[in-house]
């Protein structure tokens, strides 16, 4: 018993020594040579605000989603740009935005729209995965003549309310999140939340990991994050009340194996959105443009190729 007690005590010294140990922040961006862009800066209301851009076309607009940045549209870019202006930025607070001291849907809404006039880009598709589908719809629904089409990757408009969140979100904006916003290095929770979100395990590569931490490990990514889970949130009703009256032509697609946001929701999706066509993965978990790229990307050109009175 003494020994297990010893034991136990020096594991969770070992523990708390990786999640404190000092470390700089991991290198990053090495991705976006093969990818074909670079980095480009606007200034908006919501400090600067990291993109890239590539392609010429009818404008496609990429919103990632919660603790995540542009990166995860990576194995995207290329194929959507041989047809298509896209633009792929990272909201406040993530990738390499700069970092507001609170966030919100209505703040990233507004940089959106913002970076979409300094851009020139009066209409565009708006591809949103998670947060990112949230955001996309509520420009949809606030400034419709901005968007001409959605595609929703996991959406979390209907999981925006506290206790619909996963555990992990609910625990960050709970009383343990003063701890975990300190913490010097996430990584190891982040590990688990990837772990949670990718159906193949063999996905949470080493650079993957690196790619979502240093974004986190940035001062006051956490607490802003944070600020944004603790704000107040439409519920399930109030989002679909919203939805319905989004007239654009919208792509709904899901992986099976979401354990963050149920194929449940597709299904409130495609019921709230008028004429919506829905696609679920299989052996697909949260993120299907990181997860099964090559088909993401087939399903989203068919559908921005099709003529919009089909879509519809």
């Amino acid at each position: 018993m003494k020994r297990l007690a010893v034991g136990l005590v020096l594991g969770l010294l070992l523990l708390l020594a990786v999640v404190y140990w000092p470390r700089e922040a991991p290198k990053t961006g090495s991705w976006m040579a093969a990818a074909g862009v670079e980095p480009r800066y606007e200034t908006l209301d919501g400090g600067r605000i990291r993109y890239v851009r590539r392609g010429s076309g009818p404008p496609v607009v990429l919103l990632h989603g919660i603790a995540s940045s542009l990166y995860t549209w990576k194995d995207l870019l290329r194929g959507l740009a041989a047809d298509h202006d896209v633009v792929a930025l990272d909201l406040p607070g993530f990738g390499g935005s700069d970092v507001p001291p609170a966030l919100s849907v209505e703040l990233m809404h507004g940089t959106v729209v913002g970076l979409m006039d300094r851009l020139g880009l009066p209409q565009a598709t708006l591809v949103g995965n998670s947060l990112g589908g949230a955001v996309a719809t509520f420009v949809a629904a606030r400034d419709p003549e901005r968007v001409s089409r959605l595609v929703l990757i996991d959406g979390a408009g209907f999981r925006m309310a506290a206790e619909s969140r996963p555990a992990l979100l609910r625990l960050l904006a709970g009383p343990l999140g003063p701890v975990l916003v300190r913490l010097p290095r996430p990584r190891p929770i982040l590990s688990l939340a990837l772990r949670q979100v990718f159906f193949d395990d063999r996905l949470v590569t080493t650079e993957r990991v690196d790619e979502y931490e240093a974004a986190l490990m940035r001062p006051g990514a956490l607490a802003a994050m944070r600020s944004m889970l603790r704000a107040p949130a439409p519920s399930a009703a109030e989002y679909e009340a919203m939805l319905r009256g989004v007239q654009q032509p919208a792509l709904v697609l899901w992986g099976a194996e979401d354990r963050w946001i149920p194929p449940s929701d597709a299904d409130l999706y495609a019921a709230a959105l008028s004429g919506a066509r829905k696609v679920v993965l299989s052996e697909c978990g949260h993120m299907p443009q990181e997860e099964r790229p090559s088909e993401t990307l087939r399903l989203i050109r068919e559908f921005l190729a099709a003529p919009q009175e089909v879509v519809r």
